[in-house]
């Protein structure tokens, strides 16, 4: 199962290093991370998807907890959250799949960040299910080179 850990952490040198070896540790795969300031200076938030049963996530979400930099951890799998990924895709393009991708990039609302003379550069931001369409429509056209942020989340509501 995807899980998909929200942490608090002090901002400060090792943490996002200490974190993701609390995942190695316990046999676990980071498919995504991603971390930044938050409003406080001091505090980062960091972002970790993760696949792993629940007993494996627990393991792990605990041992997080026990560390000196956590503030404030929780596995948003099972709650109500707004997620987005940014991706930036290089994709080949010829007079005959201009018209084609201008139109998957209307679909998906895609910006067009750059063009060469054999290739078209677009970003994309979105939940993971918007970001992985746009791949799925771009793949057989020719995807030259594609960089991705990892998800970033916040719980829903007032919490």
């Amino acid at each position: 199962m995807q899980h998909t850990i929200s942490a608090l952490v002090r901002n400060r040198a090792g943490v996002l290093a200490e974190s993701s070896a609390a995942f190695q540790k316990n046999g676990i795969n980071i498919t995504s991370i991603s971390c930044g300031e938050t409003e406080n200076m001091d505090v980062s938030r960091m972002v970790i998807c993760a696949q792993g049963n629940d007993e494996e996530i627990a393991k792990v979400t605990k041992d997080l907890q026990a560390m000196d930099f956590v503030i404030k951890l929780d596995d948003l799998a099972r709650k109500d959250f707004v997620d987005r990924e940014l991706v930036l895709i290089k994709v080949d393009v010829t007079k005959d799949s201009m018209c084609q991708l201008m139109q998957i990039f209307e679909v998906f609302r895609a910006d067009v960040v750059g063009m060469g003379q054999k290739t078209i550069t677009v970003e994309l931001s979105g939940d993971q299910e918007r970001v992985e369409g746009l791949i799925k429509m771009l793949q057989p056209i020719g995807i030259k080179s594609m960089c991705r942020t990892g998800m970033i989340a916040l719980k829903r509501g007032d919490e």
